[in-house]
């Protein structure tokens, strides 16, 4: 699996423009995201994440938006099946930041979890600095 082809498609999402239908600063965000807690079985809040609020008509890729304890968005995270990273007919394209500006992206791997129980990347555009990212880390 190449996680070149992930980090391409993260650096994508730089230059889109966020929805504009929704309001995504403040949990919990409008129209059809849903937390994700309320959809599988997960904690509401998941530490290095953060709170997720997903439509569920967009799995398993998201966009996911994750906020902090005091409800902001802190970073939009899409969940890539490694399966379909690794075939080259399929794509991610158009991938969008709803919360406006990317400051740095991250992507990792992740063996699976209720919701996206195959193993996937993790991409995460964080729309905060680095430094703010302590904002949904383990009390």
């Amino acid at each position: 699996m190449s996680f070149r082809f992930a980090a391409a498609i993260a650096l994508a999402a730089f230059a889109l423009p966020a929805m504009a239908a929704d309001q995504v600063e403040k949990a919990p965000p409008s129209g059809a995201y849903k937390k994700v807690s309320e959809l599988v079985k997960l904690p509401d809040f998941l530490p290095g994440l953060g709170q997720l609020f997903v439509d569920p008509k967009t799995l398993p890729a998201g966009p996911f938006l994750a906020y902090d304890r005091d409800g902001r968005l802190v970073s939009t995270v899409y969940m890539l099946p490694v399966e379909d990273l690794s075939n080259k007919d399929k794509r991610f394209d158009d991938l969008a930041a709803p919360g406006g500006k990317v400051d740095h992206v991250d992507v990792y791997f992740n063996a699976g979890h209720p919701g996206v129980e195959k193993p996937h990347a993790h991409v995460v555009l964080w729309h905060v600095p680095k430094a703010d990212e302590s904002r949904v880390a383990a009390k």
